[in-house]
Protein backbone atom coordinates (compact mmCIF):
# COMPACT_ATOMS: atom_id res chain seq x y z
CA UNK A 1 0.00 0.00 0.00
CA UNK A 2 1.31 3.25 -1.18
CA UNK A 3 2.24 5.52 2.03
CA UNK A 4 2.56 8.78 0.39
CA UNK A 5 -0.85 11.02 -0.87
CA UNK A 6 -0.95 11.00 -4.49
CA UNK A 7 0.57 14.22 -6.20
CA UNK A 8 0.31 15.98 -9.24
CA UNK A 9 2.44 14.68 -12.43
CA UNK A 10 5.72 16.29 -13.05
CA UNK A 11 4.78 17.82 -16.27
CA UNK A 12 1.11 19.47 -14.10
CA UNK A 13 3.14 20.43 -11.88
CA UNK A 14 5.62 22.10 -14.35
CA UNK A 15 2.97 23.74 -15.69
CA UNK A 16 1.79 26.09 -12.33
CA UNK A 17 4.88 28.17 -13.14
CA UNK A 18 4.81 30.93 -15.60
CA UNK A 19 8.27 31.96 -16.58
CA UNK A 20 9.10 34.53 -13.87
CA UNK A 21 8.52 31.45 -11.10
CA UNK A 22 4.97 32.49 -10.68
CA UNK A 23 2.22 30.20 -9.83
CA UNK A 24 -0.63 29.85 -13.10
CA UNK A 25 -3.61 27.88 -13.22
CA UNK A 26 -2.43 24.30 -14.59
CA UNK A 27 -5.27 24.79 -17.47
CA UNK A 28 -4.06 28.46 -18.44
CA UNK A 29 -0.22 28.26 -18.70
CA UNK A 30 -0.38 28.13 -21.88
CA UNK A 31 -2.08 30.90 -22.44
CA UNK A 32 0.31 33.19 -19.93
CA UNK A 33 -2.57 34.23 -17.49
CA UNK A 34 -1.53 35.44 -14.11
CA UNK A 35 -4.87 34.74 -12.36
CA UNK A 36 -5.37 32.75 -9.25
CA UNK A 37 -7.03 29.92 -7.97
CA UNK A 38 -6.72 30.27 -3.97
CA UNK A 39 -7.79 33.10 -2.08
CA UNK A 40 -9.62 34.78 0.99
CA UNK A 41 -12.93 35.53 1.23
CA UNK A 42 -12.01 38.65 3.14
CA UNK A 43 -8.90 39.42 4.66
CA UNK A 44 -8.28 40.51 8.61
CA UNK A 45 -7.43 44.15 9.23
CA UNK A 46 -4.06 44.50 10.82
CA UNK A 47 -4.23 45.93 14.36
CA UNK A 48 -1.17 48.05 14.23
CA UNK A 49 -1.79 51.96 14.07
CA UNK A 50 0.94 55.23 13.49
CA UNK A 51 -0.23 55.46 17.46
CA UNK A 52 -1.10 52.07 18.46
CA UNK A 53 -1.42 52.57 22.25
CA UNK A 54 0.26 48.96 23.86
CA UNK A 55 0.33 49.09 27.35
CA UNK A 56 1.77 46.09 29.02
CA UNK A 57 1.32 44.50 32.92
CA UNK A 58 4.34 42.51 33.69
CA UNK A 59 4.47 40.81 37.39
CA UNK A 60 6.93 38.51 37.91
CA UNK A 61 7.08 36.74 41.44
CA UNK A 62 10.06 34.81 42.94
CA UNK A 63 10.30 35.38 46.46
CA UNK A 64 7.60 33.17 48.21
CA UNK A 65 8.30 32.61 51.96
CA UNK A 66 9.31 28.64 52.24
CA UNK A 67 8.42 27.90 48.48
CA UNK A 68 10.59 30.56 46.90
CA UNK A 69 11.10 30.44 42.74
CA UNK A 70 14.62 30.85 40.93
CA UNK A 71 13.76 32.43 37.80
CA UNK A 72 10.45 34.36 37.79
CA UNK A 73 11.98 37.72 38.39
CA UNK A 74 13.98 37.20 35.96
CA UNK A 75 11.43 36.71 33.42
CA UNK A 76 9.34 39.35 34.23
CA UNK A 77 12.64 42.12 33.86
CA UNK A 78 13.70 39.96 30.48
CA UNK A 79 9.76 40.32 29.22
CA UNK A 80 9.73 43.97 30.20
CA UNK A 81 12.88 44.72 28.37
CA UNK A 82 11.27 43.39 25.18
CA UNK A 83 8.17 44.49 25.14
CA UNK A 84 9.43 48.05 25.60
CA UNK A 85 11.91 47.73 22.40
CA UNK A 86 8.19 46.93 20.82
CA UNK A 87 6.12 50.03 21.69
CA UNK A 88 4.83 49.22 24.86
CA UNK A 89 4.35 50.76 27.85
CA UNK A 90 5.42 48.19 30.62
CA UNK A 91 4.03 48.73 34.45
CA UNK A 92 6.43 46.37 36.55
CA UNK A 93 5.52 44.15 39.83
CA UNK A 94 8.63 42.83 41.41
CA UNK A 95 7.46 39.83 44.20
CA UNK A 96 4.44 42.04 44.78
CA UNK A 97 1.68 41.46 47.50
CA UNK A 98 -1.67 41.13 46.49
CA UNK A 99 -2.74 44.66 47.32
CA UNK A 100 0.10 45.92 45.14
CA UNK A 101 -0.83 43.63 41.98
CA UNK A 102 -4.08 44.72 42.43
CA UNK A 103 -2.39 48.62 41.84
CA UNK A 104 -0.47 47.56 39.52
CA UNK A 105 -3.74 46.30 37.28
CA UNK A 106 -5.92 48.95 38.24
CA UNK A 107 -2.88 51.68 36.81
CA UNK A 108 -2.84 49.64 33.56
CA UNK A 109 -7.02 49.22 33.22
CA UNK A 110 -6.43 53.37 33.82
CA UNK A 111 -3.91 53.79 31.54
CA UNK A 112 -5.77 51.49 28.68
CA UNK A 113 -9.43 53.35 29.51
CA UNK A 114 -10.91 54.51 26.00
CA UNK A 115 -7.93 54.44 23.84
CA UNK A 116 -8.89 51.15 22.21
CA UNK A 117 -5.84 49.76 22.71
CA UNK A 118 -4.26 46.66 23.22
CA UNK A 119 -4.00 45.17 26.38
CA UNK A 120 -1.36 42.92 27.90
CA UNK A 121 -0.49 40.43 30.59
CA UNK A 122 2.13 38.73 31.64
CA UNK A 123 3.01 36.60 34.88
CA UNK A 124 5.61 34.97 36.32
CA UNK A 125 4.77 32.74 39.41
CA UNK A 126 3.37 30.44 41.12
CA UNK A 127 -0.45 29.60 39.90
CA UNK A 128 -3.08 27.35 40.86
CA UNK A 129 -6.78 26.38 39.58
CA UNK A 130 -10.13 26.13 41.26
CA UNK A 131 -13.36 25.31 40.37
CA UNK A 132 -12.14 26.01 36.50
CA UNK A 133 -10.71 29.63 38.01
CA UNK A 134 -6.91 30.52 37.65
CA UNK A 135 -5.24 32.50 40.07
CA UNK A 136 -2.14 34.24 40.50
CA UNK A 137 -0.41 34.01 43.55
CA UNK A 138 1.05 36.92 45.18
CA UNK A 139 4.51 36.37 47.63
CA UNK A 140 2.26 37.14 50.60
CA UNK A 141 -0.51 34.42 50.04
CA UNK A 142 -0.53 32.08 53.03
CA UNK A 143 -2.73 29.20 52.07
CA UNK A 144 -3.92 26.31 54.41
CA UNK A 145 -7.45 25.35 52.67
CA UNK A 146 -9.06 25.88 49.07
CA UNK A 147 -11.51 28.98 50.92
CA UNK A 148 -8.27 31.02 51.13
CA UNK A 149 -7.57 30.63 47.56
CA UNK A 150 -9.82 33.59 46.39
CA UNK A 151 -9.29 35.74 48.95
CA UNK A 152 -5.29 35.86 48.99
CA UNK A 153 -5.05 35.24 45.09
CA UNK A 154 -5.18 37.39 42.05
CA UNK A 155 -8.18 35.55 40.00
CA UNK A 156 -7.12 35.64 35.79
CA UNK A 157 -10.98 36.74 35.65
CA UNK A 158 -10.24 40.29 37.23
CA UNK A 159 -7.79 40.99 34.51
CA UNK A 160 -10.00 39.98 31.72
CA UNK A 161 -12.74 41.88 33.88
CA UNK A 162 -10.22 45.16 34.14
CA UNK A 163 -9.07 44.96 30.34
CA UNK A 164 -13.13 44.62 28.94
CA UNK A 165 -13.87 47.53 31.03
CA UNK A 166 -10.69 49.76 29.73
CA UNK A 167 -12.83 49.05 26.05
CA UNK A 168 -9.25 47.04 24.65
CA UNK A 169 -9.31 45.94 21.12
CA UNK A 170 -7.20 43.03 21.73
CA UNK A 171 -5.90 41.79 24.85
CA UNK A 172 -3.15 39.37 25.33
CA UNK A 173 -2.81 36.97 28.54
CA UNK A 174 0.50 35.27 28.73
CA UNK A 175 0.51 32.78 32.04
CA UNK A 176 4.17 31.18 33.14
CA UNK A 177 2.21 30.04 36.24
CA UNK A 178 2.00 26.68 35.75
CA UNK A 179 5.49 25.60 38.05
CA UNK A 180 5.26 22.89 40.12
CA UNK A 181 2.63 24.38 42.83
CA UNK A 182 2.94 23.74 46.62
CA UNK A 183 -0.33 24.92 47.58
CA UNK A 184 -1.73 21.13 46.56
CA UNK A 185 -4.30 21.38 49.09
CA UNK A 186 -6.08 24.50 47.78
CA UNK A 187 -6.12 23.34 44.33
CA UNK A 188 -8.52 21.37 42.49
CA UNK A 189 -5.71 20.03 39.97
CA UNK A 190 -2.16 20.60 39.18
CA UNK A 191 -1.79 23.43 36.50
CA UNK A 192 -3.53 25.75 35.07
CA UNK A 193 -7.53 24.95 34.09
CA UNK A 194 -8.29 25.32 30.42
CA UNK A 195 -10.41 28.09 29.62
CA UNK A 196 -11.88 29.38 26.07
CA UNK A 197 -10.19 32.89 25.35
CA UNK A 198 -12.83 35.44 25.70
CA UNK A 199 -14.00 37.94 22.69
CA UNK A 200 -10.75 39.62 20.84
CA UNK A 201 -8.05 37.84 23.28
CA UNK A 202 -5.43 35.42 22.70
CA UNK A 203 -4.25 33.40 26.25
CA UNK A 204 -0.75 31.90 26.37
CA UNK A 205 0.34 29.27 29.00
CA UNK A 206 3.63 28.08 29.55
CA UNK A 207 2.39 24.11 29.53
CA UNK A 208 -0.82 22.90 28.78
CA UNK A 209 -3.81 23.02 31.08
CA UNK A 210 -3.18 20.77 34.42
CA UNK A 211 0.35 20.08 33.61
CA UNK A 212 3.51 21.51 35.26
CA UNK A 213 5.88 23.99 33.84
CA UNK A 214 9.91 23.92 34.33
CA UNK A 215 11.37 26.64 36.07
CA UNK A 216 14.91 26.47 34.94
CA UNK A 217 18.07 26.84 36.67
CA UNK A 218 19.96 29.28 37.97
CA UNK A 219 22.39 29.65 35.79
CA UNK A 220 20.00 29.25 32.81
CA UNK A 221 18.69 32.75 33.91
CA UNK A 222 15.50 32.20 32.41
CA UNK A 223 12.53 29.89 32.46
CA UNK A 224 12.73 27.22 29.69
CA UNK A 225 9.14 29.01 28.52
CA UNK A 226 10.17 33.05 28.52
CA UNK A 227 13.48 31.98 27.41
CA UNK A 228 12.23 30.98 24.50
CA UNK A 229 8.80 34.04 24.22
CA UNK A 230 11.34 36.80 24.48
CA UNK A 231 13.68 35.07 21.81
CA UNK A 232 10.78 34.94 19.26
CA UNK A 233 9.45 38.49 19.99
CA UNK A 234 12.02 39.91 18.98
CA UNK A 235 12.19 38.32 15.45
CA UNK A 236 10.90 40.92 13.42
CA UNK A 237 7.55 40.37 11.02
CA UNK A 238 6.22 37.61 13.05
CA UNK A 239 2.14 37.17 13.36
CA UNK A 240 0.99 37.10 17.00
CA UNK A 241 -0.10 33.04 16.20
CA UNK A 242 3.28 32.15 14.38
CA UNK A 243 4.86 33.62 17.73
CA UNK A 244 3.26 31.76 20.37
CA UNK A 245 3.62 28.45 18.13
CA UNK A 246 7.20 28.95 17.59
CA UNK A 247 7.99 29.36 21.22
CA UNK A 248 5.16 25.85 22.01
CA UNK A 249 7.71 23.87 19.44
CA UNK A 250 10.84 24.84 21.10
CA UNK A 251 9.66 24.46 24.57
CA UNK A 252 8.51 21.17 23.58
CA UNK A 253 11.64 19.87 21.93
CA UNK A 254 13.70 21.22 24.55
CA UNK A 255 11.91 19.07 27.07
CA UNK A 256 11.54 16.16 25.07
CA UNK A 257 7.86 16.83 25.76
CA UNK A 258 7.10 16.75 28.59
CA UNK A 259 6.39 20.68 28.66
CA UNK A 260 3.85 21.81 25.57
CA UNK A 261 2.66 25.36 25.71
CA UNK A 262 -0.76 26.10 25.24
CA UNK A 263 -2.82 28.98 23.70
CA UNK A 264 -6.52 29.69 23.15
CA UNK A 265 -7.37 32.40 21.09
CA UNK A 266 -10.46 34.29 19.70
CA UNK A 267 -8.55 37.20 17.71
CA UNK A 268 -10.23 38.70 14.58
CA UNK A 269 -7.27 40.76 13.86
CA UNK A 270 -3.85 40.08 12.43
CA UNK A 271 -0.90 41.63 15.28
CA UNK A 272 2.65 42.07 14.89
CA UNK A 273 4.73 42.60 18.28
CA UNK A 274 6.75 44.64 15.59
CA UNK A 275 5.31 48.19 15.47
CA UNK A 276 6.87 48.89 12.36
CA UNK A 277 4.88 46.62 10.67
CA UNK A 278 2.30 47.63 8.18
CA UNK A 279 -0.15 46.30 6.08
CA UNK A 280 0.93 45.57 2.57
CA UNK A 281 -0.81 47.35 -0.17
CA UNK A 282 -1.80 45.04 -3.20
CA UNK A 283 -5.03 44.49 -5.18
CA UNK A 284 -6.54 41.56 -5.05
CA UNK A 285 -4.94 39.54 -7.78
CA UNK A 286 -1.37 40.21 -6.09
CA UNK A 287 -2.66 38.89 -2.74
CA UNK A 288 -4.21 35.77 -4.71
CA UNK A 289 -0.76 35.48 -5.90
CA UNK A 290 1.25 35.98 -3.52
CA UNK A 291 -1.20 32.89 -1.46
CA UNK A 292 -1.03 30.28 -4.67
CA UNK A 293 2.63 30.96 -4.44
CA UNK A 294 3.12 30.18 -1.01
CA UNK A 295 1.33 27.00 -1.51
CA UNK A 296 3.41 25.50 -4.12
CA UNK A 297 6.68 26.40 -2.02
CA UNK A 298 4.81 25.05 1.19
CA UNK A 299 3.57 21.43 -0.48
CA UNK A 300 7.26 21.02 -2.42
CA UNK A 301 8.93 21.42 0.77
CA UNK A 302 5.93 19.00 2.81
CA UNK A 303 6.75 16.58 -0.17
CA UNK A 304 10.01 16.20 0.83
CA UNK A 305 9.54 15.36 4.87
CA UNK A 306 5.61 14.04 4.99
CA UNK A 307 6.84 10.41 5.08
CA UNK A 308 9.71 10.91 6.93
CA UNK A 309 10.22 9.06 10.34
CA UNK A 310 12.40 11.75 11.60
CA UNK A 311 10.65 14.09 14.09
CA UNK A 312 13.52 16.66 13.76
CA UNK A 313 12.51 16.85 10.24
CA UNK A 314 8.67 17.92 11.00
CA UNK A 315 10.13 20.74 13.63
CA UNK A 316 12.27 22.30 11.09
CA UNK A 317 9.29 22.15 8.66
CA UNK A 318 6.62 23.47 11.96
CA UNK A 319 9.34 26.08 12.81
CA UNK A 320 9.43 27.40 8.77
CA UNK A 321 5.64 27.18 8.22
CA UNK A 322 4.14 27.54 12.23
CA UNK A 323 0.37 28.83 10.50
CA UNK A 324 1.15 27.18 7.29
CA UNK A 325 -1.61 25.73 4.54
CA UNK A 326 -0.02 22.27 5.54
CA UNK A 327 0.75 23.26 9.39
CA UNK A 328 -2.06 20.63 10.87
CA UNK A 329 -0.78 17.50 8.84
CA UNK A 330 2.70 18.47 10.12
CA UNK A 331 1.45 18.85 13.82
CA UNK A 332 -0.39 15.40 13.52
CA UNK A 333 2.14 14.06 11.49
CA UNK A 334 4.68 15.11 14.48
CA UNK A 335 2.68 13.65 17.34
CA UNK A 336 2.60 10.65 15.51
CA UNK A 337 6.18 10.19 15.77
CA UNK A 338 6.44 11.92 18.97
CA UNK A 339 3.80 11.55 21.34
CA UNK A 340 3.76 14.91 24.04
CA UNK A 341 4.27 13.27 27.50
CA UNK A 342 2.19 15.95 29.15
CA UNK A 343 -1.39 14.30 30.15
CA UNK A 344 -4.50 16.30 28.96
CA UNK A 345 -6.88 17.32 31.36
CA UNK A 346 -10.81 17.66 30.77
CA UNK A 347 -12.22 20.22 30.78
CA UNK A 348 -15.22 21.93 32.52
CA UNK A 349 -17.43 20.98 30.35
CA UNK A 350 -15.99 16.95 30.54
CA UNK A 351 -15.19 16.93 26.48
CA UNK A 352 -11.22 15.38 26.24
CA UNK A 353 -10.16 15.49 22.71
CA UNK A 354 -8.81 12.42 20.83
CA UNK A 355 -5.08 13.33 21.08
CA UNK A 356 -3.24 14.57 18.25
CA UNK A 357 -1.17 11.80 16.28
CA UNK A 358 -3.75 8.80 17.28
CA UNK A 359 -4.47 7.44 14.08
CA UNK A 360 -8.32 7.86 13.69
CA UNK A 361 -9.27 5.34 11.82
CA UNK A 362 -8.73 1.47 11.78
CA UNK A 363 -9.35 -1.45 9.22
CA UNK A 364 -12.93 -2.65 10.16
CA UNK A 365 -14.91 0.83 11.04
CA UNK A 366 -17.71 1.33 9.61
CA UNK A 367 -20.23 4.37 9.19
CA UNK A 368 -23.35 5.18 7.33
CA UNK A 369 -24.07 8.72 6.13
CA UNK A 370 -27.68 10.09 4.77
CA UNK A 371 -27.36 12.93 2.45
CA UNK A 372 -30.22 15.30 1.79
CA UNK A 373 -29.92 16.88 -1.67
CA UNK A 374 -32.09 20.33 -0.89
CA UNK A 375 -32.44 20.95 -4.54
CA UNK A 376 -33.60 17.48 -6.50
CA UNK A 377 -35.02 16.53 -2.74
CA UNK A 378 -33.45 13.01 -3.14
CA UNK A 379 -32.34 11.47 0.03
CA UNK A 380 -29.68 8.26 0.39
CA UNK A 381 -27.54 6.90 2.21
CA UNK A 382 -23.83 5.87 2.20
CA UNK A 383 -22.08 2.89 3.75
CA UNK A 384 -18.13 3.66 4.03
CA UNK A 385 -16.10 1.23 5.82
CA UNK A 386 -12.24 1.10 6.45
CA UNK A 387 -10.72 -1.77 4.17
CA UNK A 388 -7.05 -0.87 4.35
CA UNK A 389 -5.19 1.22 6.58
CA UNK A 390 -1.65 2.74 8.07
CA UNK A 391 -0.02 5.88 9.47
CA UNK A 392 -0.69 7.39 5.63
CA UNK A 393 -3.38 6.78 3.88
CA UNK A 394 -6.70 4.90 5.15
CA UNK A 395 -8.53 3.15 2.37
CA UNK A 396 -12.17 3.03 2.63
CA UNK A 397 -14.44 0.62 0.45
CA UNK A 398 -11.85 -1.14 -1.26
CA UNK A 399 -10.44 2.22 -2.99
CA UNK A 400 -13.78 4.21 -3.36
CA UNK A 401 -12.65 6.75 -0.91
CA UNK A 402 -8.95 7.28 0.00
CA UNK A 403 -8.15 9.95 3.56
CA UNK A 404 -5.50 10.44 5.32
CA UNK A 405 -5.28 9.39 9.29
CA UNK A 406 -6.83 12.58 10.42
CA UNK A 407 -10.01 11.94 7.84
CA UNK A 408 -8.75 14.56 5.24
CA UNK A 409 -9.67 13.44 1.65
CA UNK A 410 -7.36 12.28 -0.81
CA UNK A 411 -9.36 10.70 -3.27
CA UNK A 412 -12.84 10.98 -3.86
CA UNK A 413 -15.17 10.71 -6.81
CA UNK A 414 -14.51 13.93 -7.91
CA UNK A 415 -11.06 13.83 -8.25
CA UNK A 416 -7.52 13.41 -6.14
CA UNK A 417 -6.65 16.44 -3.79
CA UNK A 418 -3.27 17.09 -3.30
CA UNK A 419 -2.89 18.33 -0.34
CA UNK A 420 -5.64 16.52 1.02
CA UNK A 421 -9.27 18.26 1.60
CA UNK A 422 -8.54 18.78 5.80
CA UNK A 423 -12.00 19.17 7.64
CA UNK A 424 -10.72 18.13 10.95
CA UNK A 425 -7.42 19.67 12.22
CA UNK A 426 -4.49 18.05 14.79
CA UNK A 427 -6.88 19.75 17.61
CA UNK A 428 -9.66 21.17 18.79
CA UNK A 429 -10.64 24.20 20.04
CA UNK A 430 -12.99 27.29 20.17
CA UNK A 431 -11.59 30.12 18.48
CA UNK A 432 -9.19 27.61 16.33
CA UNK A 433 -8.38 28.75 12.75
CA UNK A 434 -6.80 26.84 9.71
CA UNK A 435 -7.04 26.77 6.10
CA UNK A 436 -7.10 24.26 3.75
CA UNK A 437 -5.94 24.82 0.30
CA UNK A 438 -5.74 21.83 -2.95
CA UNK A 439 -5.79 20.91 -6.26
CA UNK A 440 -7.90 18.78 -7.14
CA UNK A 441 -7.00 16.84 -10.37
CA UNK A 442 -10.31 15.24 -12.05
CA UNK A 443 -10.80 12.15 -13.43
CA UNK A 444 -11.18 13.78 -16.96
CA UNK A 445 -7.40 15.18 -16.22
CA UNK A 446 -8.55 19.08 -15.39
CA UNK A 447 -7.20 20.60 -12.81
CA UNK A 448 -9.14 23.03 -10.04
CA UNK A 449 -7.99 25.21 -7.88
CA UNK A 450 -9.95 24.97 -3.58
CA UNK A 451 -8.78 26.87 -0.62
CA UNK A 452 -11.38 26.43 2.61
CA UNK A 453 -10.99 28.53 5.32
CA UNK A 454 -12.35 26.85 9.20
CA UNK A 455 -13.04 28.45 12.26
CA UNK A 456 -14.35 26.83 15.61
CA UNK A 457 -17.65 28.90 16.62
CA UNK A 458 -18.93 27.03 19.27
CA UNK A 459 -19.06 23.59 21.40
CA UNK A 460 -22.55 22.45 21.01
CA UNK A 461 -24.94 19.55 21.75
CA UNK A 462 -26.27 18.13 18.74
CA UNK A 463 -28.60 14.57 17.68
CA UNK A 464 -28.50 13.05 14.69
CA UNK A 465 -29.61 9.82 14.05
CA UNK A 466 -26.66 8.14 15.53
CA UNK A 467 -27.25 9.55 18.68
CA UNK A 468 -26.77 13.05 20.18
CA UNK A 469 -23.49 14.15 20.96
CA UNK A 470 -21.05 17.50 22.37
CA UNK A 471 -19.22 18.53 19.38
CA UNK A 472 -17.46 21.56 17.96
CA UNK A 473 -19.41 23.53 15.13
CA UNK A 474 -17.17 24.85 12.60
CA UNK A 475 -17.69 26.98 9.86
CA UNK A 476 -16.25 27.05 6.56
CA UNK A 477 -15.85 29.12 3.62
CA UNK A 478 -14.10 28.97 0.38
CA UNK A 479 -13.56 29.20 -3.63
CA UNK A 480 -13.02 26.89 -6.55
CA UNK A 481 -12.10 28.32 -10.02
CA UNK A 482 -12.80 25.89 -12.81
CA UNK A 483 -10.82 25.34 -15.92
CA UNK A 484 -13.70 27.11 -17.73
CA UNK A 485 -12.83 30.40 -15.60
CA UNK A 486 -15.94 29.80 -13.72
CA UNK A 487 -15.72 30.64 -9.91
CA UNK A 488 -17.87 28.56 -7.18
CA UNK A 489 -18.19 29.97 -3.71
CA UNK A 490 -18.40 27.76 -1.19
CA UNK A 491 -19.85 28.10 2.27
CA UNK A 492 -21.24 25.57 4.83
CA UNK A 493 -20.78 24.15 8.34
CA UNK A 494 -19.45 20.90 9.97
CA UNK A 495 -20.13 19.76 13.69
CA UNK A 496 -17.20 17.43 14.91
CA UNK A 497 -17.23 14.96 17.51
CA UNK A 498 -13.65 15.96 19.68
CA UNK A 499 -13.68 12.04 21.44
CA UNK A 500 -13.26 10.23 17.65
CA UNK A 501 -13.01 13.61 15.23
CA UNK A 502 -14.94 12.20 13.13
CA UNK A 503 -17.92 14.82 11.29
CA UNK A 504 -21.32 14.12 12.75
CA UNK A 505 -23.45 16.15 10.09
CA UNK A 506 -22.28 18.98 7.69
CA UNK A 507 -23.68 21.26 5.90
CA UNK A 508 -22.68 22.79 2.36
CA UNK A 509 -24.12 25.02 -0.53
CA UNK A 510 -22.08 26.14 -3.60
CA UNK A 511 -22.75 29.18 -5.84
CA UNK A 512 -21.50 30.20 -9.13
CA UNK A 513 -19.64 33.50 -8.14
CA UNK A 514 -20.90 36.49 -10.26
CA UNK A 515 -20.27 39.91 -10.59
CA UNK A 516 -18.29 41.85 -7.43
CA UNK A 517 -17.81 38.62 -5.70
CA UNK A 518 -21.62 38.25 -5.60
CA UNK A 519 -23.22 34.99 -4.98
CA UNK A 520 -25.44 34.24 -8.35
CA UNK A 521 -26.73 30.60 -8.61
CA UNK A 522 -27.05 28.09 -5.99
CA UNK A 523 -26.06 25.05 -7.71
CA UNK A 524 -25.02 22.16 -4.31
CA UNK A 525 -27.22 22.57 -1.23
CA UNK A 526 -26.64 19.26 0.76
CA UNK A 527 -26.75 18.47 4.11
CA UNK A 528 -25.10 14.97 5.48
CA UNK A 529 -25.87 13.17 8.59
CA UNK A 530 -24.49 10.32 10.38
CA UNK A 531 -26.37 7.31 10.98
CA UNK A 532 -24.31 4.46 12.60
CA UNK A 533 -20.89 4.26 13.78
CA UNK A 534 -18.88 1.19 14.18
CA UNK A 535 -15.74 1.26 15.56
CA UNK A 536 -13.63 -1.66 15.96
CA UNK A 537 -12.07 -1.73 19.42
CA UNK A 538 -8.98 0.11 20.27
CA UNK A 539 -6.40 -0.96 22.55
CA UNK A 540 -6.11 2.52 24.25
CA UNK A 541 -7.31 5.70 22.80
CA UNK A 542 -5.84 8.80 24.63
Amino acid sequence: MNSGTPSLPVEAQARLLDGHGRVQHPWRARAGTALIAIALLTMPALAQAPNDPRIALVVGNSAYAGSPLVNPANDARAMSAALKTLGFTVIEAHDASKAQMEAALGEAGAALKGRNGVGMLYYAGHGLQLDWHNYMLPVDAKLRQASDVPGQALDLQQVIDTFKEAGNRMNILVLDACRDNPFGKSSSAKGLAPMDAPPGTLLAYATAPGNVAEDGTEAAGNGLYTKYLVRELRVPNEKIEDVFKRVRLQVRRESDGRQVPWESTSLEEDFFFDPHVQPAKSDEGEELQRVADALLKEKADWDRVKASPNADQLYAFLQRYPTGLIAEQAQFRLDQLQKPKVVAQTGADGVKSLASGTNRYLVGDQWTIERTDHLSNDVRRMVRRVTQADDQQVVVNNGGLILDQMGGTIRNGTGTKDPPLLNAPADLAVGKRWRSAFINSQPSGKHTSNFYDFRVLALEDITVPAGSFKAYKVERNGEAEHPNGRVTMMTGALWIDPATMIVVQSESQHWIRGKNRMRGKLVEHETDRLVELKLVPRESRQ
